[in-house]
């Protein structure tokens, strides 16, 4: 059975993602509870829960607020990612085994396949498999500081914003990046693969800067 908290945070989750409650605005508990129809205690847990995932802030005297991210704060982030999993995307190409780039070669066609629907809950489908790609070439790195590294970078989940942004032409385009990628890590080529996955996460900035 699903409790009231549980609940509460799957809505709340849901409606910032989706941009109900907008970036930068005020979430008040008592307007929440009246809203989901339950008392301020499982809010409260919802927020805290969102605040660890670093969708809201909870700022001292005045309550909760959506994370409001400006141009810079975006750039900054997508850059370290640059940096951080362009690493990474290279030393996968020299330690991930068959299995793990089978792994890698199943997400992707997945996401291929679900691209050329382009409805929305695709998108978000396509959101939670490429949070699930980026992450298994991290993991192929077999780096734990990277991985230590990277979970300190990248603390909001930014990927169903990302992936709403795009165009049918631009989701396509991605898609081809993720099997050029695979492709490179499978032949062992490290400046290739990183390479690639600079290229693959600049141009989600430019995008997303440049507002789809």
């Amino acid at each position: 059975m699903v409790t009231a908290a549980v609940r509460v945070y799957d809505e709340l989750r849901s409606g910032i993602l989706d941009s109900t409650f907008e970036a930068g605005s005020r979430l008040s508990e008592d307007r929440l509870a009246r809203l989901l129809g339950c008392s301020r205690t499982p809010v409260r847990e919802a927020l805290r829960r969102l605040s660890a995932e670093g969708l809201v802030e909870l700022l001292p005297n005045r309550g909760a607020q959506v994370v409001s991210w400006s141009s810079d704060d975006l750039e900054d982030v997508f850059r370290m990612r640059a940096l951080l999993e362009g690493h990474g995307a290279a030393l996968a190409a020299e330690t991930m085994d068959t299995d793990e780039v089978a792994r890698l070669h199943e997400i992707a066609d997945g996401m291929a396949q679900l691209s050329s629907d382009g409805s929305q809950s695709d998108r978000d489908e396509l959101a939670t498999l490429d949070v699930e790609f980026h992450r298994a070439v991290l993991v192929g790195s077999k780096s734990r500081r990277l991985l230590e590294a990277h979970a300190r970078v990248v603390q909001v989940p930014l990927h169903q914003r990302v992936m709403r942004s795009y165009s049918p032409a631009q989701l396509q385009q991605r898609m081809v990046h993720h099997q050029e990628l695979v492709r490179a890590i499978q032949l062992g080529d490290a400046d290739w693969a990183a390479s690639v996955m600079r290229a693959h996460i600049l141009s989600a900035l430019n995008i997303l800067l440049e507002g789809g």
